[in-house]
């Protein structure tokens, strides 16, 4: 088997920690082969989709790929921002406040982002964050509730890239934090400044994204973690369990999902009378094609149509403070043990240690 070939060492400079927030991923523009290309990526991974490879290739290639992608680059196309895709912006921008709210708490770490699917990928980020002497890797993948189609293959695409590197970082994966406490209050956070501004709705809808119900019964802890992430949103608001519903979104295929599914759930709701609902989507830390398409334009499409008065799309954690601190908060938790708080002082040894290394690794160059 052959390995990465191995950065340079150079004696004497201290071994860096860093953070490495991964999203989902994103097409690189809202165009029907940028699509194209991104969905036979995300859809040719196993973790999401289960089925024989073999059939699967048939049916992505020859159906799914050519019917979907100019419909889905369209829908791209309604949500994408002059800075770029949403998902990618909001992603990059958490990652600065984060590497900032952790400096501010004296932790000397890195903070990168990458994509599973996309821009950054994944290895070209671990590449980058190894050649630049990070010898202790904390991933922190985007998805509060665990699922293997998700934050698995997160796992899976850094072991895989690792297990061709001769010298391995030390690696630690935070798998889960939907019944955080700073997560849920942040959520809290989020909703409470959306009602003070335009009061309350008669129903809370928390709207998950789907999986497979397979998933479920196989042994995968979505479906509960996202209620518990639902029970203890609603306990914090006050409301009690006929104030809101669980549903989930993004249903695809004809394999049943979980349930109930968010589209019929709000129909259903209008023509029982429900004048007003407010949808939250807690499974995003990030607004995307599924919030900003899915929810806040087809959704209210759905409700409006079906009899319904008022719908209101409560926007994802984004770069609120609340969630900063909270995501800070999470990252502490786990570099317990690591040595990444340091003195002013100290810090400013190690960057002089460093350049000293450096000129004289150049030196000693010069002389051979």
């Amino acid at each position: 088997m052959s390995f990465r070939k191995e950065p340079s060492y150079i004696h004497g400079v201290m071994e860096k920690t860093a953070v490495v927030l991964v999203n989902l991923g994103t097409p690189d523009a809202p165009t029907a082969s940028a699509v194209r290309c991104y969905l036979k990526f995300f859809l040719s991974d196993s973790r999401v989709v289960e089925i024989p490879k073999v059939i699967w290739w048939f049916i992505l290639h020859c159906i799914i790929l050519p019917r979907r992608a100019s419909k889905s680059a369209e829908k791209y196309a309604m949500i994408w921002t002059k800075e770029g895709s949403p998902l990618k912006v909001h992603t990059k921008k958490q990652t600065s406040l984060l590497r900032g709210y952790l400096g501010e708490r004296g932790h000397d770490v890195q903070v990168a982002f990458a994509m599973r699917y996309g821009t950054p990928s994944l290895p070209e980020v671990l590449d980058k964050l190894k050649s630049e002497g990070c010898e202790r890797l904390l991933i922190l993948p985007a998805y509060p509730q665990y699922s293997g189609t998700t934050t698995a293959s997160v796992f899976d695409a850094v072991f895989k890239h690792f297990s061709a590197v001769r010298n391995v970082p030390e690696l630690r994966f935070i798998k889960q934090y939907h019944d955080h406490e700073g997560y849920i209050q942040a959520l809290k956070q989020s909703v409470l400044s959306h009602w003070a501004l335009s009061g309350q709705p008669d129903k809370l809808v928390i709207s998950f994204h789907g999986v497979p119900k397979r998933t479920l019964l196989l042994g995968d802890p979505y479906h509960c973690q996202c209620h518990k992430t639902a029970r203890l949103l609603a306990a914090q608001l006050g409301i009690a369990q006929d104030r809101y519903v669980v549903t989930f979104q993004s249903r695809f295929g004809k394999a049943e999902w979980l349930q109930p599914y968010t589209a019929p759930t709000l129909q259903r709701l209008a023509k029982e009378g429900i004048r007003r609902v407010d949808v939250i989507c807690p499974g995003f830390i990030s607004d995307c094609l599924e919030t900003l398409e899915e929810i806040s334009i087809e959704a209210k499409k759905v409700f409006l149509t079906a009899g319904g008065k008022d719908f209101n799309y409560i926007a994802c954690l984004n770069e609120s403070p609340s969630w900063i601190g909270a995501l800070a908060q999470i990252v502490e938790q786990n570099m317990v043990g690591w040595p990444t708080v340091v003195s002013p002082t100290a810090r400013e040894a190690r960057k002089i240690a460093a350049e000293l290394s450096r000129t004289e690794a150049k030196r000693l160059g010069a002389d051979r």
